[in-house]
């Protein structure tokens, strides 16, 4: 979404981030990746909970494809950084708003599985 932020906002939009780790390692995570955009963290997984966000086992964190996707990421440009507290939590993308409704949602699948920038700008009001 960092690479997107300028299209995303162009659109009237904004991005937010919660994450899984703790104040330190957000504050760290934003300035060593210039995160344009407010992170916030979820020590006790409220958000995730109320978003139904999924969990997956260590057998599949350990597993090929997530081997996989790592590799591809770290092929991508991307950096891994130290996990947050609950390694077994899933990513999810949401659009929402104005106002309360979902205009899109995308739950991880696994540990590589992110919404396509493509499809979250679709969601998002036309360039103004």
């Amino acid at each position: 979404m960092r690479r997107s932020y300028a299209e995303i906002t162009g659109r009237g939009a904004d991005v937010v981030v919660i994450g899984t780790g703790d104040v330190r390692y957000a504050k760290a995570f934003v300035a060593e990746e210039e995160i344009p955009f407010l992170v916030l963290v979820d020590d006790e997984a409220r958000a995730a909970q109320a978003a139904s966000v999924r969990k997956v086992n260590f057998l599949t964190l350990l597993g090929p494809a997530a081997w996989a996707e790592t590799r591809r990421a770290w092929r991508d440009g991307y950096r891994i950084h130290k996990s947050g507290k609950r390694v077994t939590q899933l990513g999810a993308t949401f659009v929402i708003g104005p106002g309360p409704t979902v205009h899109f949602a995308h739950h991880a699948s696994d540990s590589g599985d992110a919404a396509a920038v493509e499809t979250v700008l679709a969601a998002l009001p036309a360039p103004r």
